[in-house]
């Protein structure tokens, strides 16, 4: 890297607006490059894993159907969530101070933060789990060590060090996955048949079934859907829509459709669920340096969206304010300590609280956006992110958001029976959304920021006025 490039990288690095919205000026990134990035995360072997998984458990056709499920929610949610972050300038950290209270919305980057370092530790371990397959002397702690504190260096630079990282990995990428595809159909399969009519024994499809892979895909939806809000706030004006649909919907497509019918294929044809088993037995040592190169790209932008969110959480609550550079390292040695805690031991438990938190989250932005803003005109629009702007809290995002997440965690648990059991993030985000409209609605907006009481306070003394003045004239009989 040259003196001119480090310098450029250096500048953007002063400002990564993780306090502040994007100024129009620095808005500058084309779709095609912020689409890119947001690609970074639908090329992961998790996908992999969960479709694997899914198809071995539940059957292929109900793994297929809930991808498709998948990219319909997750597209929606995530177009218009790019659209609302690019018009605003904000990530969604910075979009749900207004609807949450300054305070209030630290508890969401807070559960941002930790989603992505946990979803950092998961895609960790299908890579130190690929190359100790491979190198079995090489000790495992050694590795997640060594792979965990890789993606620090990668982020040190801001989103224009991602951009570059991005464009350079992609063709790679396909040029790996290509092969791997083309070896392993010439390998023999476990299963005889086409691996779509692939079904367990006692399995139907649909029903207790399909909504078990339904539940598996919400526990990462909701992630998919609201990171690309840290990045489309950097979308040239005049790309905003076109822009807002790509990465709304194309990241989703490749994951859930693409990646996620290849794991289902992979895990039918090789009866075999962990993509860092099959990955190395297809390909050896390529299929070693194919699972390193696409978890770099996934783990280099969960740890971005993290330091984001970890740099709002502490500001806000504690003013604690260090240089993003920090929370990189801080969200790179947590995610280590995850590995070698063992995380993946608790992988079904943590997606499906995460899937009721996340998707709780994004319905809260999406209602108060289109319903309680555009529809009901019960507030301004615009986007309010100042501290001395706001209150520490709003009623009409925390509360939907503590109710339908404690009620979906207890639905997930079995507690209500279990046809919510299967589908307790659905109906926390269906949850959420109407407990938003309500509280919204019944506390009137006052506590969307100050100036939209101090208006409310103006057009009743200006209704007073009227009605005092209507008074006087008309006359007594």
């Amino acid at each position: 890297m040259n003196v001119d490039q480090t310098k450029d990288l250096q500048e953007e690095e002063k400002d990564d607006y993780s306090f502040d919205k994007v100024p129009v000026e620095k808005r500058n990134m084309g779709w095609f490059s912020v689409t890119n990035i947001t690609f970074g995360i639908a090329t992961a072997i998790f996908y992999f894993q969960t479709g694997s998984v899914m198809a071995l458990q539940y059957g292929a056709m109900n793994a297929i159907i809930s991808a498709i499920y998948a990219i319909i929610i997750a597209g929606v949610l995530g177009t218009v969530i790019a659209y609302l972050s690019a018009k605003s300038g904000m990530n969604v950290n910075l979009m749900s101070r207004q609807g949450f209270g300054y305070i209030g919305a630290s508890l969401t980057s807070l559960i941002y933060a930790s989603n992505f370092i946990m979803y950092c530790a998961f895609e960790g371990m299908i890579l130190v789990s690929a190359i100790h397959a491979f190198f079995p002397s090489i000790p495992l702690w050694l590795l997640i060590i060594v792979f965990g504190s890789i993606v620090i260096p990668l982020n040190w630079f801001g989103i224009k060090q991602l951009d570059k990282l991005q464009k350079w990995s992609l063709p790679i990428f396909f040029i790996f996955l290509i092969a791997i595809i083309m070896v392993a159909a010439n390998m023999p399969s476990q299963f005889d048949g086409h691996f779509w009519n692939y079904m367990p024994k006692g399995v139907q499809i649909g029903g207790t079934a399909l909504l078990l892979c339904i539940g598996m895909q919400h526990g990462i939806m909701g992630l998919t859907a609201l990171i690309a809000s840290d990045y489309a706030r950097f979308l040239k004006p005049k790309d905003i829509k076109i822009g807002s649909i790509m990465i709304g919907f194309i990241p989703q497509i490749f994951c859930f459709g693409v990646m996620g019918l290849l794991g289902i294929w992979f895990g039918v044809r090789f009866a075999e669920s962990n993509p860092g088993v099959y990955i190395v037995t297809i390909l050896g040592l390529g299929g070693v340096l194919f699972t390193m190169l696409t978890q770099l790209r996934i783990n280099v932008t969960n740890i971005y969206s993290a330091s984001l969110s970890l740099s709002n959480f502490f500001e806000n609550v504690f003013h604690f304010k260090p240089d993003r550079r920090f929370w990189v390292v801080v969200s790179g040695v947590v995610s280590i300590v995850l590995m070698l805690g063992g995380i993946l031991d608790y992988l079904g438990s943590a997606m499906t609280f995460q899937g009721v938190l996340l998707m709780a989250w994004a319905a809260i932005l999406v209602t108060d956006a289109l319903v309680v803003k555009k529809l009901l005109k019960i507030v301004p629009m615009e986007y309010e992110a100042r501290q001395e702007k706001l209150y520490k809290w709003n009623p009409a995002g925390v509360a939907p958001l503590i109710i339908s997440s404690v009620l979906g965690t207890i639905a997930g648990l079995g507690y209500m029976g279990t046809f919510l059991q299967n589908t307790a993030t659905f109906f926390a985000a269906i949850l959420a959304s109407i407990l938003t409209i309500v509280v919204a609605f019944y506390t009137k907006g006052k506590y969307y920021s100050k100036e939209v009481k101090e208006i409310s306070i103006q057009r009743k003394k200006e209704k007073e006025r009227k009605m005092s003045a209507y008074t006087k004239e008309v006359p007594v009989e």
